[in-house]
């Protein structure tokens, strides 16, 4: 068997794995992505013939793959979300990405810094591991969007989910469509002061082009986007027939690459204008099923996409992407994914009028994945950062134990979040029902007390 044809027969796997893994693991304290990393970390030690996957030998492709895995995520997030933007009801996004994730970039480029890092590196460690990841947080986002059969209902001015969109589900959902997008803005920080050689002439043009410009025109251009889109799938002009009746889900491909290419070329960051150009859809015709065709096909490929991503992630793990790991990185992973994170989220969170469990979850659940490698792979092609694959191997070190303790953990803390929500529930319903017959049996017989 040469290795052309052993790529097949491996390929095959992992597509059927995909497929089945996620039903099968419904239930279980574990994740498809220890799986998959699992499955590739064996294969690449059993068959040593293979061909190098370590991403350090392939930057730009590992650019371009990982890139398209989180825009096909991104969309599938902003498509899922049913509570409309607005101040109020999305008052759990803006804490988490205006609060904790600055000061999880903050804290960990300072630690980096002291424990003896250059500045420019310590400061990419904390702009590529801050955000959470769109990729392989599925176990504790929402689900498919949620169809309004009987009419479109409108956005509640209140910024109220239409449906029951439990808080911490949407909090992360939202926050990993976001923060991808922001902080682009940290990572180009790195880069100018590692291209500078530590002086601070870069700082200005930083703030104007790289922070205030390119967010901004990331967020004008997702929403015009998004309105285009809505314009041309559900109402065109004149006899035009809206692409929504063709029920044709690859359509949202060409969705992303539109929004990308159009947000690139106006220079601003491509990522955060596809989330908020398919939250601007979704709640366009919130009562159309085609925002449904559009989810299911997109979930296909992201299935698809991540599976190989993290396939590859295990291979290149067994060939030596983890030689360089030193005491700074292991300690490190360690303090993102058990103090840094918890805490500065826990903080954020706060004043928030959220309960105290779900508030924990929301802390605890800042999953790192395949945005990270997208980012050290984009960062280490524009400048030479030193002791970059100490970087390399802390990041995915950082993504490992994440996979691990976050795959373990998240079924059986979200299932016990949703059982007390449900039990709070039918407490509320009982009372609601009991307070009548209460109020009926005063005014008939009076109070006998």
């Amino acid at each position: 068997m040469n290795d052309y044809t052993l790529g097949f027969l491996f390929a095959g796997i992992v597509v059927l794995l995909a497929a089945w893994l996620p039903a099968y693991l419904d239930k279980r304290p574990m994740s498809m992505p220890i799986v998959l990393v699992g499955i590739g970390v064996a294969a690449f030690l059993a068959f040593p013939q293979l061909p190098s996957v370590d991403p350090r030998d392939y930057p730009a492709a590992t650019e371009h793959a990982t890139e398209f895995a989180v825009l096909i995520s991104l969309l599938g997030a902003g498509l899922a979300l049913d509570r409309a933007p607005s101040w109020r009801g999305w008052v759990s996004t803006w804490r988490l990405l205006g609060i904790a994730m600055p000061l999880t970039i903050g804290a960990i480029f300072l630690a980096g810094w002291a424990a003896g890092l250059p500045p420019a590196t310590a400061l990419l460690f904390g702009a590529v591991i801050a955000p959470t990841d769109p990729v392989l947080a599925a176990d504790v986002q929402v689900g498919e969007p949620t169809i309004d059969q009987g009419g479109d209902q409108g956005d509640d001015p209140t910024g109220s989910p239409p449906h029951d969109e439990d808080e911490v589900r949407f909090a992360l959902t939202s926050e990993a469509g976001l923060n991808d997008g922001l902080a682009f803005p940290f990572v180009y920080a790195a880069v100018a002061m590692a291209a500078s050689g530590g002086g601070g002439g870069w700082f200005f043009h930083w703030a104007i082009d790289d922070l205030l410009l390119r967010v901004g025109v990331g967020f004008v251009v997702g929403m015009l986007a998004g309105r285009l889109l809505a314009w041309i799938m559900f109402d065109p002009p004149g006899p035009l027939v809206g692409i929504a009746e063709g029920a044709q889900g690859f359509v949202a491909v060409g969705a992303i690459l539109m929004t990308y290419g159009l947000t690139e070329v106006a220079h601003g960051y491509g990522f955060l204008a596809v989330f908020v150009a398919a939250v601007t859809l979704r709640h366009s015709k919130r009562e159309h099923s085609y925002h449904s065709v559009m989810y299911d096909f997109i979930g296909q490929i992201e299935q698809l996409l991540s599976a190989a991503l993290l396939v590859l992630l295990g291979g290149a793990v067994a060939t030596g992407l983890l030689a360089d790991l030193t005491w700074r990185g292991f300690v490190g992973a360690i303090a993102v994914i058990f103090v840094v994170r918890p805490l500065v989220g826990y903080l954020a969170m706060i004043r928030a009028k959220v309960l105290k469990r779900e508030r924990q979850a929301i802390s605890f659940f800042g999953i790192r994945g395949i945005g990270s490698i997208y980012y050290v792979a984009v960062a280490t092609q524009l400048a030479a950062f030193p002791q970059a694959d100490e970087l390399w191997s802390a990041t995915v070190f950082t993504i490992l134990l994440s996979i691990g303790v976050h795959g373990v953990t998240a079924t059986p803390i979200m299932r016990a979040l949703d059982a007390r929500r449900e039990r709070r529930r039918l407490r509320v319903e009982g009372r609601e029902h009991a307070q009548p017959r209460v109020s009926r049996s005063v005014l008939t017989h009076g109070d006998d007390r």
